[in-house]
């Protein structure tokens, strides 16, 4: 099912060539939330989701605020979020997600490749960061790598992120904690995997985020493959 909301009508649209449950929604395919205020190009993102048999556009908007309150709704597996919006942009509205759910899985789709906003996008907590003239194959990849709980970033996004390099050298412990936070795992089941505490997981990421100067996961997970850490 995908809720169409355009200058206030909203409308459903099925697709009857696929196996739905009670809801309407397909089975065994990444539900998404398409967030993108020019129509034109928003279309075009759901023409081409609909087309892989392992994806489905639940719904779409091209206002952040009704972003956010969609996200609410239909609890999609991947966003795909703008960054310039009415209403909201596309940060704060990724803000208001992750408020209520800190997992949600929501990948920066822009025109914009400036260091302030790759940082700010992947500071709110974004898992990936791609531009719009992104290959379909990439973006296909990009979606199923960010579903599958893995960070996902170019080349190029990756080089301006890790400009914020540090000079401090990981221990041992931290780099076997960074090697399991880029395997997607919770504090929880890195202690479980480390034998050690959930609380001394905490510290070892906390000291991490200070060596590698960030402020997320992704933003350490993108440092560390910039500089070959999780190589080593």
């Amino acid at each position: 099912m995908r809720e169409n909301i355009r200058a206030g009508d909203t409308s459903f649209v099925s697709n009857p060539g696929h196996k739905r449950r009670a809801g309407g929604r397909k089975t065994n395919v990444i539900q998404v939330l398409v967030a993108e205020d020019h129509t034109v190009v928003r279309d075009g993102l759901v023409a081409i989701i609909k087309q892989e048999a392992d994806m489905d556009v639940v719904a779409e908007t091209g206002d952040g605020q009704q972003a956010a309150e969609l996200w609410k709704k239909h609890r999609p597996d991947i966003t795909l979020m703008d960054l310039r919006m009415p209403g909201l942009d596309g940060v704060n509205a990724i803000y208001q997600i992750r408020a209520a759910e800190p997992n949600a899985r929501i990948i920066v789709l822009t025109t914009y490749d400036g260091d302030e906003d790759i940082y700010r996008g992947m500071r709110a907590g974004a898992r990936s960061y791609l531009l719009k003239d992104v290959r379909r194959e990439e973006l296909f990849q990009c979606i199923r790598e960010v579903h599958a709980g893995r960070t996902f970033l170019p080349p190029a996004v990756a080089a301006k992120l890790a400009e914020r390099l540090p000079t401090e050298e990981l221990t041992p412990r931290e780099l076997e904690v960074l090697r399991l936070l880029a395997e997607g795992k919770p504090n929880k089941l890195i202690g479980a995997d480390l034998t050690i505490t959930e609380v001394t997981v905490k510290s070892h990421v906390q000291s991490l985020f200070r060596k590698l100067n960030v402020l997320s996961r992704t933003e350490a997970i993108a440092v560390a493959n910039r500089r070959g850490l999780l190589r080593m």
